[in-house]
């Protein structure tokens, strides 16, 4: 593991932030999950335009503009080396006194983690997951606006480990009208009669960069495809269901609350995403 924290590079374990820093105290921060392949970040200027729109609505200055975010995630993939790497870039409020006021933090503070990720082993990429319908809530925007990848992620948290108490592995979280949402860190798809599906963000998922690559690719293959409301029956009428995010890629749901879902394999339509999904990454950015 390298790190990128404010201007230097350093080794996973002398990496370290202050205690007083407001991202730590109050999760006042931002951050973003990046992808590169044979060195090149995948997708960095629609993650960056992400956290640009995130950070003018927390009123959030960005260290250096989106140029410095670029320098950082350039730096910290270059000592990082290797073919496929994870990338967490992160703006804090920086370090403040104890207390909320953002006001009271001198400047922001950025860093980068470079390391690799493995969600799901192999085995459980084939057989597809197991879901349940989370007992935790999306909150709404007027709460907590879903678009902002924020760095309070304890609701997700919740509802991660609620799935994992009943032994199995995603939980799909639905907002406060019982309209699918998204899954713990991952958008939801579903196909339907050869139509592909997904919520709108105004329904409490993210504006996930997979999500955007996936719709892109969709029409460039002649798949119909729309953004529309789903409701939790919609995934037991479906053909095919799967979760698409950056750390997941793209991941087959099998089962929702012990209830098979689509065929026993991969659906057709997950298989050519994938495959031109993979084809995709293999051209980054």
């Amino acid at each position: 593991m390298k790190v990128y924290i404010d201007g230097e590079i350093h080794d996973g374990e002398r990496a370290t932030i202050s205690v007083d820093d407001h991202g730590l105290l109050y999760g006042d921060g931002i951050f973003e999950g990046i992808r590169a392949y044979g060195g090149r970040p995948f997708r960095l200027e629609a993650h960056l335009e992400r956290m640009a729109y995130g950070a003018r609505a927390l009123g959030l200055s960005l260290p250096g503009g989106l140029e410095g975010l670029r320098e950082a995630v350039e730096r910290v993939v270059e000592a990082h080396g290797g073919d496929e790497i994870y990338l967490r870039l992160v703006v804090t409020r920086g370090r403040g006194p104890l207390g909320i006021d953002p006001t009271r933090c001198e400047r922001p503070s950025l860093f980068c983690i470079a390391d690799t990720i493995a969600l799901f082993d192999e085995e459980r990429r084939r057989a597809g997951l197991s879901m349940i319908t989370s007992s935790v809530r999306r909150p709404a925007a007027d709460v907590l606006d879903p678009r902002i990848k924020s760095l309070n992620y304890l609701n997700n948290v919740m509802a991660k480990a609620e799935a994992r108490r009943q032994g199995v592995d995603e939980a799909l979280m639905l907002n406060g009208r019982g309209q699918v949402a998204e899954a713990t860190v991952a958008n939801v798809f579903v196909v339907q009669g050869g139509q592909l599906k997904t919520p709108p963000t105004s329904d409490g998922c993210l504006d996930g960069v997979t999500r955007a690559t996936v719709l892109e690719l969709a029409a460039e293959l002649g798949i119909d495809s729309r953004v529309e409301t789903l409701g939790r029956i919609d995934l037991f009428s479906a053909d095919e269901v799967f979760v698409t995010g950056t750390g997941a890629g793209i991941l087959r749901v099998s089962s929702l609350d012990g209830q098979a879902l689509g065929g026993r394999e991969l659906g057709p339509i997950t298989e050519r995403l994938l495959a031109a999904y993979a084809e995709a990454t293999r051209a980054a950015p």
